[in-house]
């Protein structure tokens, strides 16, 4: 009898480990020295068309190369303790921080899904850490799409104030094709409100956003899960191509400086926020992304 060959699979090595999904590769987790934020790059559709920017890690003939610091998939905030682990890149302005890897806890491959879970460290400018992360990332086999949950706890070594700003927070860079502005996307909330205008800064649990890629349309939603800090989430979604959930850019957001999304963690407190990024084909009506969020909205995460 043939063994069952697992559907979610790993290759781990020094500073990456690669994910592959039903015999094809999904995406790359990176966390070596170079890189100054952990992050998943490229992110792929279950048809393997590529929907993630590759720029500033590939440099490409045609593609876009401004916010050198969106890196695919990524998970910092541009203000702790008026730190910088967003544009964090080497050689920018300002104080910045840096989030590395402290343990690979385990990595699970499996028939219907697999994971990661790991620990980061977010250190200041002096490489002192601030902040614990503990982050499970959980992969689905689908034949048609592409699922990832990600749950993270951010836990204060030292006091950690979350500054208000719209520079956060779970964040993908989508490819130029995908964009609103000069490309074929759009984007659109659980209101059913679309476009930048009335995305940008609302709180919503979910937003997809979908255009044409190599002649075939695709979505990604993003899902803020009940049990995250501030659910719903606010969205600092730009028309270029930018997708991010943050619950911290109140006064940005509101175009109020009365308003203070800013949040203090004392010492060993916590906060969970827990996603899922669904990578799916067609547009948000015809992927059911609405009843698909509702299921996922049921599920418990201990």
């Amino acid at each position: 009898m043939l063994p069952v060959c697992a559907q979610v699979e790993f290759r781990q090595s020094a500073d990456q480990i690669e994910i592959s999904i039903d015999g094809k590769p999904f995406s790359t987790l990176h966390f070596g020295e170079e890189a100054p934020k952990p992050y998943l790059s490229p992110l792929r559709s279950a048809s393997g068309i590529i929907v993630t920017r590759l720029f500033p890690m590939e440099k490409v003939e045609g593609e876009t190369r401004d916010h050198p610091h969106h890196r695919g998939l990524w998970f910092t905030h541009g203000d702790v303790n008026q730190i910088d682990f967003w544009a964090n890149e080497p050689g920018g302005k300002g104080r910045k921080g840096k989030v590395k890897l402290e343990k690979i806890h385990s990595v699970k491959g499996g028939k219907k899904e697999g994971s990661i879970r790991a620990s980061f460290l977010w250190l200041d400018d002096a490489g002192q850490p601030l902040v614990r992360e503990l982050r499970t990332m959980t992969f689905y086999s689908d034949p048609s799409l592409r699922v990832l949950d990600f749950d993270a706890t951010l836990t204060a070594v030292k006091r950690a104030v979350f500054g208000d700003t719209k520079e956060g927070f779970f964040a993908i860079r989508l490819r130029d094709a995908m964009k609103e502005r000069g490309g074929t996307g759009r984007m659109i909330n659980a209101e059913g409100k679309s476009g930048m205008r009335e995305v940008w800064g609302k709180a919503s649990p979910w937003v997809d956003y979908s255009g044409t890629l190599d002649g075939e349309k695709l979505g990604v939603a993003i899902f803020d899960h009940p049990q995250s800090f501030r659910h719903p989430t606010y969205w600092h979604a730009r028309d270029y191509g930018l997708f991010a959930a943050n619950a911290f850019g109140l006064h940005d957001f509101f175009h109020d400086k009365t308003r203070d999304g800013s949040h203090a963690l004392e010492p060993g407190q916590s906060i969970r926020f827990i996603y899922r990024v669904l990578i799916h084909p067609g547009d948000t009506e015809s992927a059911g992304i609405a009843a698909r969020f509702a299921e996922f909205a049921k599920k418990k995460f201990r």
